[in-house]
């Protein structure tokens, strides 16, 4: 098949292009995910393989509980970041290990919310989650995490300004391909230019790339949520203050899921909505969370990214995501490659991570405008302004302590946005999907 074949009508069986075809499709899925799924353990202090590993088994097990019908990968999510960083600020892997607990229980709410839509319909739920609430929460995740951005930056902003201007270059220059990885570019191409202009970064690459060895097993039992059970040192207030401070989040991620299957499904013009349906591709996500986190890997999403890959190549069998699955798993078991990834200069993650978090702050922002959410309506700007400056505000204070537990700024803006607006009069919100055509979907305010 040609090129000009290949982009020019839908392909739902990509064994019509042949074994070799597939295979690059395959390994272009998984370049397309790479820059943000690995950067994640490399922001959060976790592991670089076991975070490509759970990536690969998540995205199979997702496929699994799908039927195989949704071309979606699941990479690392950035919405939890904040979370792992109220219970280990400095990445410390002892405390990591509590922030797993609360991811692993961030997962079982979908588990929840896709038991919810299976007993009563999706109109019914998403009324408790309107872009009022679910909007500021997102902007308030970019925000929270910005001044760890800057401080990255802080350490050599030559090398990181190198890194904004990439990501933002190919991201709205590139061609092809590169259009697809500006996270990627900018990650490789400045980690080479930190590389070339300073002798520390060259110097403890090589020893610390050197010091790897080409294979090892991907899982370390001390990074398991499993190792609390015989931890002397077992602290039961952590473990319940990281769950009140990180399930919350989920609540953000469960809606962004939302989104991502309306969007794979308009880019396929097939409505995964319905079949194999949102208690489904929940489910899938959740329980691939959970796994992850237990083994000490991020928490996992579907991918925009890989969505962008959909709609580039035209190519809409889900088996192609499969294969890129399978990609990151082998990859994973490579500790030299790990070793490069975290090696990465302070400043590359800072730059790279300046661009992401403004842009989870500006998916929050494009949340409400599309949503045409009424800002003169009092009710509205009462909860959003209370989101948003609890949020930022516990966040650039303390967390605020009841007993044992602790509740960061996130979770505390997010039970409050919720309830709310549960209680305040003059809902304005109805979730609809009309029949526009079979993968339409309206969020009318």
């Amino acid at each position: 098949m040609t090129k000009k074949q290949i982009g020019s009508e839908p392909i739902y069986d990509a064994r019509s292009l042949g074994t070799p075809r597939m295979l690059v499709l395959g390994l272009q899925h998984m370049f397309a995910m790479f820059g943000a799924t690995v950067l994640v353990p490399a922001l959060t202090g976790l592991d670089v393989a076991t975070t490509l590993l759970f990536a690969g088994l998540g995205t199979l097990l997702f496929h699994l509980l799908t039927k195989g019908k949704v071309p979606a990968f699941l990479g690392s999510s950035f919405a939890f970041i904040g979370g792992y960083a109220a219970i280990a600020p400095n990445k410390e892997p002892e405390l990591l290990v509590y922030a797993c607990v609360g991811v692993a229980a961030a997962g079982l709410m979908y588990v929840v919310l896709s038991a919810l839509f299976k007993a009563f319909g999706v109109k019914k739920v998403m009324r408790f989650f309107p872009p009022i609430v679910t909007g500021p929460i997102i902007i308030a995740i970019g925000l929270t995490l910005s001044s760890s951005a800057i401080t990255n930056c802080s350490a050599n902003w030559l090398v990181a300004i190198v890194a904004i201007a990439i990501v933002i270059g190919f991201n709205m220059w590139g061609k092809g391909m590169a259009k697809i990885i500006p996270i990627l570019l900018g990650v490789l191409g400045s980690y080479i230019f930190a590389l070339i202009v300073d002798p520390a970064t060259r110097a403890n690459v090589v020893q610390t790339v050197g010091d790897a060895a080409w294979f090892g097993f991907p899982i370390y039992g001390e990074r398991t949520v499993f190792s609390l059970f015989s931890n002397a040192d077992f602290n039961a207030g952590l473990l319940v203050s990281a769950i009140f401070t990180i399930v919350p989040l989920s609540l953000a991620t469960m809606v962004e899921h939302i989104g991502d299957i309306c969007a794979i499904s308009s880019t396929v013009e097939k409505n995964y909505m319905v079949d194999p349906g949102f208690h489904r591709t929940l489910l899938g996500d959740g329980l691939a969370t959970s796994l992850a986190a237990l083994f000490g890997a991020p928490a996992n999403t579907t991918y925009g990214e890989n969505t962008g890959v959909l709609a580039l190549t035209r190519v809409y069998d889900p088996a192609v995501i499969r294969i890129a699955a399978a990609f990151a798993i082998v990859v994973s078991f490579c500790p030299k490659f790990s070793a490069l990834v975290s090696a990465m200069p302070t400043a590359t993650i800072g730059g790279v991570s300046l661009v992401l978090y403004g842009m989870i702050s500006a998916v929050g922002v494009r949340n409400v405008v599309e949503n045409n959410v009424d800002f003169s309506n009092t009710r509205n700007i009462i909860i959003a302004a209370l989101i948003l400056v609890l949020a930022i505000g516990i966040t650039y204070t303390a967390p605020i302590q009841i007993g044992i537990v602790s509740f960061s700024g996130l979770a505390v803006a997010s039970i409050v946005g919720i309830v709310l607006n549960a209680i305040l009069p003059g809902k304005d919100y109805e979730f609809v999907q009309e029949n526009k055509g079979s993968t339409s979907v309206d969020f009318k305010v």
